[in-house]
């Protein structure tokens, strides 16, 4: 089933700063969003996993479908590695972690409490829970923040094999994966006229 965005506005603080948006998403492909710092991206990929609604326009495909990967790594400190993805799988209701563990290079921590670990460590594990959800729609904004080159390189992998499964994953980042099925969407031709600049309008 295909993730679709249809003439969707989105809005920060209940100002448009997005008009007109619409794609589609087919499975086993990633669409990753450009455009300049506050153009809009985050808004518009919380308005696509559910988090806050739309001005106007209907996203379709999505809901129960998604997984989202926001800022924050959602780690709950005072568990290890290994009971923070027991934790999530057991909310998703899916069962195994080893999966997980191995596709972001986490065995050796496994036992190690998530509030011991470096950013680059808590981000790995933040986004290895994607993989516990069962989810097939990654919405993941600048999953790569804390990352070092080689902690990318897992990312990536585990992207293109989340597509090769017919996955499909809808992003926000400045760095080029080399995944052949990504295709780049523009944020910056939809940004929304700022409203003085509408009243204006209304008198000339």
């Amino acid at each position: 089933m295909e993730l679709t965005a249809s003439d969707l506005t989105v809005a920060r603080g209940g100002v448009p700063v997005l008009d007109g948006v619409s794609f589609a998403l087919a499975p086993g492909r990633a669409l990753v969003l450009r455009g300049p710092n506050g153009a809009g991206k985050t808004t518009l990929l919380r308005t696509v996993a559910g988090l806050q609604p739309a001005l106007a326009g209907e996203v379709s495909g999505a809901g129960e479908r998604i997984t989202y990967a926001g800022h924050a790594d959602g780690l709950k400190s005072m568990l290890s590695v290994g009971e923070n993805l027991h934790f999530w799988a057991r909310v998703f209701g899916t069962e195994g972690i080893g999966t997980a563990l191995s596709a972001f290079n986490l065995e050796t921590l496994e036992d190690r409490l998530a509030g011991t670990l470096s950013a680059g460590q808590k981000r790995r594990l933040g986004l290895a829970r994607l993989m516990v959800t069962g989810r097939p729609v990654w919405v993941l904004d600048e999953p790569t923040v804390s990352l070092d080159t080689a902690s990318v390189a897992l990312f990536a992998e585990a992207v293109r094999a989340h597509l090769g499964q017919g996955g499909s994953a809808l992003m926000a980042t400045h760095i080029d994966l080399g995944i052949p099925e990504a295709d780049d969407f523009d944020v910056t031709p939809y940004r929304a006229q700022p409203r003085a600049a509408l009243q204006d309008e209304a008198f000339l």
